[in-house]
């Protein structure tokens, strides 16, 4: 069991961290690793699987400082991790369009627009200003989130004429 950030109180982010990645090279699945690594998208890839990494999150629960130092990893389980863990209430909208602008593979796109960007108050209308751009991982995670948000029927039907004139 991994220490949780509430068992200590002076933890450390960076303390935190260096657990997490600990328990990440612990939970390493050999075979998916080298299989991502050869796409050359991570500086550190340890192919651990979306279940173990849920886990993982909900030891250390929601926490936005330690989510902020988890994305700037290059590092695909930080990346995971951070959009699992970082509060909807602390996430603006300035830094959603920070790490829209860093992520570079479909997969965490996805991750995150299920995870993270769905559920921001500002969700639709930031997912429409991502599909407006000629950015095509900008334009995965704004149709990402829309396709979750209207998945979750929680779309108004402005916005449904809106994603329509996108599409055309």
């Amino acid at each position: 069991m991994l220490t949780k950030c509430s068992d200590t109180v002076e933890t450390t982010v960076p303390s935190l961290l260096s657990i997490i990645k600990k328990e990440l090279h612990a939970s390493m699945n050999g075979v998916a690793s080298a299989a991502m690594r050869q796409t050359d998208d991570y500086r550190v890839n340890w192919g651990v699987e979306l279940p173990r990494l849920q886990e993982i999150a909900a030891e250390f629960g929601k926490n936005h400082e330690l989510a902020q130092a988890l994305w700037k990893e290059s590092v695909r389980e930080c990346k995971i991790l951070a959009a699992l863990i970082q509060p909807i209430e602390s996430f603006c909208e300035e830094l959603a369009d920070i790490w829209v602008e860093s992520i570079h593979t479909a997969e965490i796109a996805q991750i995150v627009s299920l995870h993270l960007f769905q559920h921001l108050p500002y969700a639709t209308t930031q997912a429409f200003c991502w599909i407006a751009s000629d950015d095509e991982i900008r334009q995965l995670c704004g149709l990402s989130t829309i396709y979750h948000i209207v998945r979750q029927r929680e779309i108004q039907e402005r916005s449904v004429e809106e994603l329509y004139d996108q599409a055309q």
